[in-house]
């Protein structure tokens, strides 16, 4: 069977072919355009403004009520120190409360005595307690001061401390525009060395801003007549971006 193209039909497949090719055309000279493309990242250093500390009590009695009465004590006796110490009760959180069994393991019996299955078999000889609570810093000068209140109020449990920066963002704001900065700077050296002139910017991905995780410092819980020494420190934010310009021949 012979098949025809009609005129309409033919001007409108030639209509859609000339619109293809000058859809090509463009991406083909969109494509051509010269460009360069440069990384810039900007590093800014501050103080902790912050630490985070965890702090608990450890307990233990022959039953678990009296393991949880003698923690609930020695509890209310720590969160009232932080509160005195002015610390906001939002920046007291409790973390973990445990209440286990202690075991003791008696010395086996020789086989053939009366109990010798049963000896060895663990008993309980009493019960442990373990409550802790993170707590939010936010006057470091006072930090010491209050690590060494809360060991005299009862805690006998120190898992560590770290410290951030709570204005972070603020901070890497000014490193992003250390990042576009240096970016521009590669950018107009690379047009000075090749004779070529820097156009604007086409594209800009940023690889995202590092704030540090908070730093740990390890410490353990003792009676102390006098502030524990602290050392924040500093940390560093910083910020990568991948910036293309447009280039030019130059007039």
């Amino acid at each position: 069977m012979r098949s025809e193209l009609t005129i309409p039909a033919m001007a409108f497949a030639f209509a859609l072919f000339g619109m293809t090719l000058a859809s090509v055309a463009q991406e083909d000279g969109m494509s051509d355009r010269s460009t360069v493309s440069v990384s810039g990242e900007g590093r800014i250093s501050a103080a902790p403004d912050v630490a985070d500390i965890s702090v608990g009590v450890v307990t233990e009695a022959e039953t678990a009520r009296d393991a949880l009465s003698s923690n609930n004590r020695a509890m209310a006796s720590l969160t009232e120190q932080l509160k005195q110490k002015g610390v906001a009760a939002k920046d007291i959180q409790t973390t973990n409360i445990n209440l286990s069994p202690k075991y003791s393991q008696p010395s086996p019996r020789p086989p053939g005595q009366p109990g010798f299955q049963e000896s060895f078999t663990p008993r309980i000889v009493g019960y442990s307690v373990v409550n802790s609570v993170r707590v939010t810093v936010r006057d470091l000068r006072k930090l010491g001061e209050l690590l060494d209140a809360v060991v005299t109020a009862g805690a006998n449990q120190m898992n560590g401390i770290s410290f951030r920066v709570e204005r972070s963002e603020t901070l890497l704001d000014e490193a992003r525009k250390r990042a576009v900065a240096e970016a521009r700077r590669k950018a107009e050296q690379l047009c000075g060395e090749l004779g070529v002139v820097l156009g604007a910017p086409v594209q800009v991905v940023e690889g995202g801003g590092f704030i540090p995780p908070p730093q740990p410092m390890m410490a353990r819980a003792m009676m102390a007549a006098e502030a524990v020494p602290v050392s924040p420190g500093e940390q560093e934010l910083s910020v990568s971006v991948q910036v293309v310009f447009e280039i030019r021949p130059p007039e």
